[in-house]
């Protein structure tokens, strides 16, 4: 815990950025889950806070009433908070929903026996959801994504209560989520109408206490354009020639077509770089880490960025060049909330650092004692330079042992 904690304070100081995990502490299930949590414990890739993101209550209604169109939202509402966000980005939630993907599983509750429940599964079906699950007075149904969820939990919720009917409704990660969420909210605010849900990490919801009828608006559509970019083809191409980087970028595009179901927009073939309209946010992110590892493997590096215009993803890429320590290494900016983040891949040499401390415990508490002191006869002497060569010093031997 403490060298994972030194460590990220040494590389947060030469990136100039925030470095919040080095790797992942994503416990796998599956063969999928195995296979990312290994590579990027692997590559040791970096989660790093470029601008911080201001998560608080305010904020995430804000956005949720953006995301889902406010028409969709109708008066009437009360937002509740039943626990609050952590305000700062969850890398294991963040890995979570790359690996996972965004769909959702949305379950609603009547709590009279009504009829209702039959024209509640035609809406959720006209809505591209799959029913799981269905009684009398229950629902569980598999949604596109949360938001889709809860704009249809709300739809479902005004249908009901022009009936007199109390509708509940939540949205989880798996059904038995979503209803044990229902019965905590349940458990919150008795047998009133409304939608429970996560956002950030807390645990919110949006009730209902008077007729709102049907949502006027359209689902929210939001674009996410994927901008990738070969780092340096021009000296990839010298070394290893440019079928080299056309097959890269053919397995890139092939890997966004097939795996995450986007759309490849400005690419030709022989190209280095290429932009992708991806169905999803999550489905962007997992594009971009997945083309980076791709390229890292087989000697190139990728910059990329995730914007919802082609200009906003053009310019996280370039923002990339900026996030590094001397050279250029794998990095994907994009945002969350209302900051800016970043998957960095530290370059081979900063890899071995990284093995090296964090497998040679014993060498490593000597040269952190060997630079703490140097550096402070540095700073009384009045040359605090002795410290930065300290550090050089230290990573040499940690290279050349």
């Amino acid at each position: 815990m403490v060298m994972d904690y030194l460590l990220r304070g040494l590389f947060g100081f030469f990136i100039k950025s925030k470095v919040l995990s080095i790797g992942t502490k994503y416990y796998p299930t599956n063969d999928r889950e195995r296979e990312y949590v290994e590579m990027i414990n692997y590559t040791h890739t970096m989660l790093l806070e470029i601008d911080k993101a201001h998560i608080n209550t305010q904020n995430i209604f804000h956005n949720l009433i953006k995301e889902i169109g406010t028409e969709n939202v109708p008066e009437g509402r009360k937002f509740i908070e039943l626990s609050p966000a952590e305000d700062k980005v969850d890398e294991y939630a963040l890995l979570s929903n790359i690996i996972m993907g965004s769909d959702r599983y949305l379950y609603v509750e009547v709590f009279n026996r009504s009829p209702i429940i039959r024209q509640f599964v035609s809406i959720i079906k006209k809505e591209k959801g799959t029913i799981v699950e269905e009684s009398n007075t229950e629902i569980v149904a598999r949604m596109l994504s949360k938001n889709d969820a809860i704009r249809v939990a709300i739809e479902l919720i005004g249908q009901g209560m022009e009936k007199d009917v109390y509708v509940r409704a939540a949205v989880g990660m798996t059904g038995a989520a979503s209803i044990e969420r229902a019965i905590n909210l349940n458990k919150k605010i008795g047998e009133t109408s409304g939608v429970g849900f996560t956002k950030l990490g807390g645990e919110y919801a949006v009730v209902f206490s008077t007729k709102i009828g049907k949502p006027k608006g359209i689902p929210a559509v939001y674009d996410n354009y994927l901008f990738v970019d070969m780092i340096d083809s021009t000296k990839f191409i010298e070394e290893n020639g440019r079928d080299k980087l056309v097959e890269i970028m053919t397995d890139i595009k092939k890997f966004i077509e097939v795996e995450c179901g986007g759309k490849i927009e400005g690419y030709r073939e022989g190209g280095d770089d290429l932009i992708a309209n991806l169905p999803t946010k999550d489905a962007a992110l997992r594009a971009g880490i997945d083309s980076a590892w791709h390229a890292l493997n087989n000697g190139g590096m990728i910059r990329a960025g995730i914007g919802k215009s082609r200009r906003e993803a053009g310019e996280r890429a370039q923002l990339a060049d900026e996030i590094k320590i001397w050279n250029n290494s794998p990095v994907m900016v994009f945002d969350v909330a209302d900051g800016t983040y970043a998957y960095y891949i530290p370059s081979e040499f900063g890899r071995s650092v990284l093995e090296f401390f964090m497998y040679n415990k014993s060498k490593a508490l000597l040269i952190f004692i060997f630079v703490f002191i140097v550096t402070f006869v540095g700073w009384s002497a009045g040359y605090w330079q002795f410290g930065i060569v300290a550090v050089f010093l230290a990573i040499l031997y940690a290279v050349s042992t």
